[in-house]
Parts: structure tokens; C-alpha cells; sequence
């Protein structure tokens, strides 16, 4: 019954309430180092390497295409698939040049 208490005020007038946003400091902290800062750097990664995307690379779109780069437009990137051509904006792309290790190793 007594952990309901535990955020209401002291009656005595103790330093419960600089205890409180303390701990909401507290969590506030572990949320930024721990979700929000990983959060930024990955993206921050994903626009570098979309940024530096090049003709022969591999993609793969937010949709689940993986496509090969044929030619670089502003905001888009244009790939051959089946006889067409598709068209992809590049804030679709959610990783360049996946199984990077695969592609760099000898063909058997």
C-alpha cells in the first residue's frame, strides 16, 4: 500500500518533490541514450550512404525491392526490372549496398 504513496508530497515537508524530478531527469536520460540518440545516427548514417549512392550499386527500398542502380536523377534513382524501368525516390531507400561482404567475395 505504501508505493502507492511514494510520488505525493511529504507532510513533513521533505525533498520528495526535487526526488521526483529527479527521477524523471533520470529517465529522461536513459530515453535519449538509448532510443532517441542510436535513432538519429542511423538515419543520419542512411542519408550519408543514399547521398553517396552510385550507378551499380545495390538498394533496398522501403517496400522490399532490392534494385540495382542504373542512372541518378536529383531526387529519384531509375532501375531496369523485367523489361520495364522503375523509377524510386530516394527517401525510400532504406539501405545501399546490402550483403556488401557477398558482393565483394569471388564468384564460385
Amino acid at each position: 500500500m505504501t508505493n502507492l504513496f511514494i510520488f505525493m508530497a511529504d507532510p513533513s515537508g521533505g525533498d520528495s518533490g526535487i526526488l521526483n524530478l529527479v527521477f524523471l531527469g533520470l529517465i529522461f536520460v536513459v530515453f535519449y541514450f538509448f532510443i532517441i540518440r542510436p535513432q538519429n545516427k542511423k538515419q543520419k548514417d542512411i542519408k550519408n550512404k543514399v547521398d553517396q549512392v552510385k550507378k551499380g550499386d545495390k538498394v533496398v527500398t522501403s517496400g522490399g525491392l532490392v534494385i540495382i542502380v542504373n542512372q541518378i536523377e536529383d531526387d529519384s534513382i531509375l532501375s531496369d526490372i523485367g523489361g520495364g524501368k522503375i523509377r524510386v525516390l530516394k527517401t525510400a531507400i532504406v539501405d545501399v549496398n546490402p550483403n556488401k561482404a557477398e558482393a565483394a567475395a569471388p564468384a564460385k
